[in-house]
């Protein structure tokens, strides 16, 4: 299996233009977050607003939006219709009208896994035109309802799930990642200790970078804002999944080498680790 690194993602980082203003490097709309779950999507933003995405748009739930608009100097949140704290299906029409006037949309993390909630993900999937990166309780609200997955073909749609999430995607059965991405028609990131990426044409990489560090509550969450970012700045989807696994897991390596791998955080990956890395990778292109 070819292999995801320095110089394969110094190639395929999206151009930067010198010249460019807020819109010219992508809006991303990131929809999560739950009563008790107010750091996943924090992570998520925060990520897409330090790996170079000109706006970021945080929906969570009416509850937690005091607290989000605390937290996120840096990202704009806006309410939605929830129940107990978790979004509802009356959230959905709000969702898409703000994702036709972004680039793309990450759902998922911290969202929750009530009925409601769930059927709100189904229907986002099924109407939403743009990109959609879908991670964690949107995970949840896939499985068993593939046909959703399905209706999204030619429509670009990434999953980034852990070896629990993909089981359940399948139903259990061992299907092979490159298999699953061709006939549903999507881009998968499978997570795990040397993370695959597979492409809906059979295309298949490894990545090289990571450590044992990165195996805690909200690292899924910086990857899924650093691939909406790099999406909404242009790059091919492949190539954006390549380039946020890459660059993640090397931004936590960096971040070990000072931290080490028990104490070194998410949001340390994102402030500390994520400087370095774009350092590392733009020095390889001269």
């Amino acid at each position: 299996m070819q292999k995801i690194d320095l110089n394969y993602v110094s190639e395929r980082l999206p151009y930067r233009d010198e010249n460019g203003l807020k819109d010219s490097f992508g809006r991303l709309l990131v929809v999560g977050g739950s009563v008790g779950y107010t750091g996943s999507v924090y992570l998520t933003a925060t990520a897409a607003v330090h790996s170079g995405c000109g706006l970021v748009y945080v929906g969570v739930p009416q509850t937690i939006w005091q607290v989000e608009a605390i937290k996120l100097t840096e990202a704009m949140p806006f309410p939605l219709r929830d129940s107990n704290g978790q979004l509802t299906t009356g959230a959905t029409s709000e969702i898409i009208s703000r994702l036709d006037k972004c680039d793309a949309l990450a759902i998922g993390p911290g969202l929750g896994r009530s009925e409601e909630t769930c059927n709100m993900v189904l229907q986002v999937l099924a109407q939403a035109e743009k990109p959609v990166v879908v991670d964690a309780d949107a995970l949840f609200a896939l499985s068993g309802n593939l046909d959703v997955l399905d209706q999204r073909k030619g429509r670009i749609t990434i999953l980034t799930p852990h070896p629990g999430e993909y089981s359940r995607l399948t139903g259990g059965a061992d299907v092979p990642y490159d298999r699953f991405a061709t006939e549903h028609g999507c881009y998968l990131v499978a997570k795990q200790h040397r993370t695959v990426v597979a492409g809906p044409d059979g295309k298949m990489m490894e990545n090289t970078s990571g450590n044992s560090g990165l195996a805690k509550g909200g690292s899924g969450d910086v990857l899924t804002g650093f691939i909406g970012s790099l999406i909404c700045q242009g790059a091919d989807p492949f190539d954006a999944c390549a380039a946020g696994v890459y660059l993640h897991g090397r931004a936590g390596d960096l971040v070990r080498d000072t931290e080490t791998a028990y104490c070194m955080s998410p949001e340390q990956v994102i402030f500390k680790g994520f400087r370095d890395a774009f350092i590392e990778c733009l020095a390889n292109e001269l």
